[in-house]
């Protein structure tokens, strides 16, 4: 996962990488429509607020790049 340039080190600030378990919604961003994956983490993670640990979130697609 990526961090998020324009908005601090959000959402993930570790950039973890997990697994896409599947698609899960899809909405009207402020400036494009997002495609929510729900993302199972290799190991559980803290939020941009210390919030957690989390072993899963739904991830926007902008956040995720995929690794071979």
């Amino acid at each position: 996962m990526l961090q998020d340039p324009e908005h601090g080190p959000g959402p993930w600030p570790a950039e973890p990488t997990g697994t896409v378990l599947g698609l899960s919604t899809e909405f009207q961003g402020a400036r494009q429509w997002l495609r929510m994956y729900l993302v199972r983490f290799d190991l559980p993670q803290y939020d941009t607020d210390g919030d957690g640990p989390y072993s899963s979130s739904e991830v926007a697609h902008i956040y995720l790049e995929r690794l071979d």
